[in-house]
C-alpha cells in the first residue's frame, strides 16, 4: 500500500519523499535505514546521498546475516524446479497490453481488459484486431504480435506465465505484470534441451544465496519498522531499496 495525498508517509515523524526511488515502500525502507544507521553511529546528520548510501551499506554489512546456501539445498531446488534450466526454449506469443499509467483509473482498466479477453477468447481469430484496436504497446500495430521469445526476453512476470505450461490458445486468465494487464496467446512452442544439475550448479547457488540475501534484508527492515512510527505505508514485505 502506498501512501497517497490523504496518507502522507511518514518514518518516525519525518516525511518522505520517493524521489528517484522506484516505489513509496523503497523510499520508506531508505529512511528507516539512514535514520537507523545515524542513530548508529554511522552517519553524520547532515551527510549527502552519497554518505548515506554507504553508511546505509555498512549498516547492512554488519548487522544482516545471510546463511550460506549448501550443495544439498542446491540440489533439491534444482530437482523441483528443472524445467526452469532449459535452452534453446522459445514460445511464439502475441498479446494486447492495457498499460498501468499514471492518473489511469486502475478498475475501469482492468475491467475493460476483462472484456477484452472473453471476447478474444470466445473468438481466439480476432485477437490481431483487438490489438489494433485496445494494445497500448507498439505491436498493437502489428496485431499485438511479439514474435519468437526466449528466456530472458522479457520481465519475469511475463516469462511465468508464458513458459509455465504447454498451453497452445489464449490463456483463460489475464496476465499482470509492472506495465499492465496483457491478453495473451501462445501461438507455438519449441520445447529446446534441458541441462542437468552440474550444467547449472552455480547458477542455482547464486539463485539461492540472493533469495537469502532478500529474506534476511526483510526480516531485519520488518524488526526495525516494528521499533519505529510508520505511517501512510505497509513494509510487512519490504526488502532493502540497495538491492535491485
Amino acid at each position: 500500500m502506498e501512501g497517497g495525498i490523504d496518507s502522507p508517509i511518514r518514518i518516525n515523524g519525518i516525511a518522505v519523499d520517493a524521489g528517484e526511488l522506484a516505489s513509496a515502500e523503497s523510499a520508506a525502507v531508505y529512511e528507516l535505514l539512514r535514520q537507523h544507521a545515524q542513530a548508529q553511529g554511522l552517519l553524520d546528520p547532515q551527510a549527502e546521498d552519497d554518505d548515506v548510501q554507504s553508511a546505509i551499506e555498512e549498516l547492512l554489512a554488519r548487522d544482516v546475516v545471510v546463511p550460506e546456501v549448501d550443495e544439498p539445498a542446491c540440489r533439491r531446488y534444482f530437482d523441483a524446479h528443472a524445467g526452469d534450466y532449459v535452452v534453446g526454449e522459445r514460445v511464439a506469443v502475441r498479446h494486447i497490453l492495457f498499460r498501468v499509467t499514471q492518473g489511469v483509473p486502475v478498475p475501469a482498466l482492468l475491467n475493460q481488459a476483462q472484456q477484452v479477453l472473453q471476447a478474444v477468447l470466445a473468438e481466439p481469430g480476432r485477437m490481431g484486431e483487438q490489438a489494433r484496436q485496445y494494445s497500448n504497446c507498439p505491436t498493437g500495430a502489428d496485431g499485438g504480435a511479439l514474435g519468437w521469445l526466449a528466456r530472458g526476453d522479457a520481465v519475469p512476470e511475463f516469462e511465468q506465465r508464458v513458459f509455465g505450461g504447454q498451453t497452445i490458445g489464449v490463456l483463460s486468465q489475464l496476465v499482470r505484470t509492472r506495465y499492465g494487464f496483457h491478453v495473451v496467446a501462445i501461438e507455438a512452442r519449441e520445447p529446446g534441451r534441458a541441462l542437468d544439475f552440474e550444467q547449472v550448479r552455480q547458477q542455482v547457488s547464486r539463485q539461492l544465496q540472493t533469495g537469502a540475501l532478500k529474506r534476511a534484508l526483510s526480516q531485519y527492515v520488518q524488526l526495525l519498522a516494528g521499533k519505529a512510527e510508520v505511517e501512510g505505508v505497509e513494509l510487512a514485505q519490504a526488502d532493502s531499496p540497495l538491492l535491485r
